[in-house]
């Protein structure tokens, strides 16, 4: 998962395609065609719904382009927003990437299949 510091974090990208997609729509009913990146905002840590919606992105509508989570966005939750189908997370201000980034050498691998790898780890063993 790329991480992005939160001042390095812009809302547009140059030559690409990219919307935001509001935390009470279904991502089933928004056009993707074209689009390159999709932004889907936390607007606190307590606040689940862009899970639930990168989840529907990557597994159900198949989205190949980048998923990037914004907002209030903690260390501890960005192996979650990875097995959910993120791309990139853009830290909140003042978490140090460095910090954010043993998050994930702390959890190499996982028995049950996710967004990313549906497959289940015995299965792959098989």
């Amino acid at each position: 998962m790329k991480l992005i510091a939160h001042q390095d974090h812009s809302a547009t990208a140059s030559g690409q395609k990219v919307i935001e997609i509001a935390n009470d729509v279904d991502p089933r009913t928004v056009d993707l065609a074209g689009i390159d990146r999709v932004d889907l905002h936390f607007p606190k840590f307590t606040d689940g719904r862009a899970y639930s919606q990168a989840f529907l992105l990557r597994r159900r509508l198949g989205f190949k382009g980048e998923i990037r989570a914004t907002g209030d966005v903690l260390i501890d939750q960005l192996v979650q927003m990875q097995r959910s189908g993120f791309d990139t997370a853009v830290l909140r201000q003042g978490l140090d990437a460095g910090a954010a980034q043993r998050q994930f050498d702390r959890f190499s691998a996982f028995y049950q299949g996710d967004a990313v790898n549906p497959e289940p780890l015995f299965a792959k063993a098989a």
